[in-house]
């Protein structure tokens, strides 16, 4: 198979492999490529209380149940744009939130779009900053990612080395919170903060 055919077979399997081989991954809109250096992984319905799918599908998330390689946005706190890479066999909602990146292709394009950022490595560091950056909002819902349309995911150059993938639990979540599904390129500059969630008293 081609490095595209291994790349498209790897998000149709199990979620927490497929998000451990986007890391290196480059996603392409609006002028600017960003290359992943932190991501998420959210398994199908019923096993995973923090998906977006964990209790059915929805209008909101049908896209979630597949087929892999589509994307599914979503807006959050009304004001930002999440974008995930919809993986696993058709019918299993399962899902990779991108959560942060390096712009290695048009920086000044990702500047104009984030013009209170004071340091490239923060241009992409974050879910909604990585959406902003590449000028991504709800337009990206259901897109393929692996063709040639004006969203292109594309595999890694190569691999990043397992030694030098980090991992920990999922950022802003109740349930299951603990999971070490957060993956992320150990060292890197642009990989976000964690900050744990903190259940407010009712």
């Amino acid at each position: 198979m081609t490095p595209a055919e291994d790349f498209a077979a790897l998000l149709a399997g199990p979620v927490v492999p497929a998000a451990r081989g986007l890391l290196g991954a480059t996603l392409s809109a609006g002028g600017v490529t960003v290359r992943l250096t932190e991501v998420e992984a959210y398994a199908g319905s019923g096993g995973d209380p923090a998906s977006h799918a964990h209790r059915g599908r929805t209008p909101r998330n049908s896209v979630m149940f597949g087929p892999a390689g589509h994307a599914y946005a979503y807006f959050t706190y009304g004001m930002h744009w999440c974008v995930n890479v919809v993986t696993g066999p058709d019918g299993e909602a399962s899902a990779v939130l991108l959560r942060a990146g390096e712009v290695v292709d048009g920086l000044e394009t990702a500047r104009s779009r984030r013009t209170a950022v004071r340091r490239d490595v923060d241009l992409a560091r974050g879910p909604a900053r990585l959406c902003a950056a590449l000028g991504l909002d709800r337009a990206v819902y259901g897109r393929y990612l692996l063709g040639d349309g004006p969203v292109r995911l594309r595999p890694p150059a190569a691999p990043v080395p397992p030694a030098a993938v980090a991992a920990g639990p999922r950022v802003g979540v109740t349930g299951a919170h603990d999971l070490p599904w957060r993956f992320w390129v150990d060292g890197d500059p642009t990989v976000s903060d964690y900050r744990r969630h903190v259940p407010r008293r009712p």
